[in-house]
């Protein structure tokens, strides 16, 4: 077995989706849940606003950036160019997955401005959708390892 530097690119590909994909999860599925049970709505709204910003933060400033760049450098290791991203296969199945992938960042950027100001409703809904999306992008990327 090798560790080299794709080895190394991968790794941090896979270990910032983790955090991506894990953190909307935990927010959804656990957080979310637990603090409208246990706490006021206005207590709900402030932590739930706190975590929200800060996974915000990290996400724009850390996970986006790592995500894209890493991403970027292993479809250029592959020899994937643009037009293979609609061929059968493996080429078909990257391109949906950096199309679904595009959609999750654009669907929790929604939410992060909608947040402040939307219905709890319809911030609920895009943090649902986001999630999905997301559990999306992780099936295709398991689809694209022989």
């Amino acid at each position: 077995m090798r560790f080299d530097l794709w080895s190394l690119v991968r790794f941090l590909h896979i270990a910032g989706a983790v955090v991506w994909v894990g953190g909307q999860l935990t927010l959804t599925l656990v957080v979310r849940p637990e603090t409208s049970r246990l706490l006021s709505p206005e207590d709900r709204r402030h932590l739930l606003s706190a975590f929200g910003s800060r996974f915000g933060r990290i996400t724009s400033w850390i996970l986006l950036p790592l995500l894209l760049a890493t991403g970027l450098g292993l479809t250029y290791h592959r020899g994937v160019g643009l037009g293979a991203l609609t061929a059968p296969g493996y080429g078909a199945t990257l391109g949906a997955k950096i199309t679904l992938a595009l959609m999750s960042f654009g669907i929790a950027i929604a939410h992060g401005v909608m947040a402040a100001n939307a219905s709890s409703r319809t911030v609920r809904a895009l943090g649902i959708v986001g999630s999905v999306v997301s559990l999306a992008v992780v099936a295709l990327a398991a689809s694209l390892v022989p």
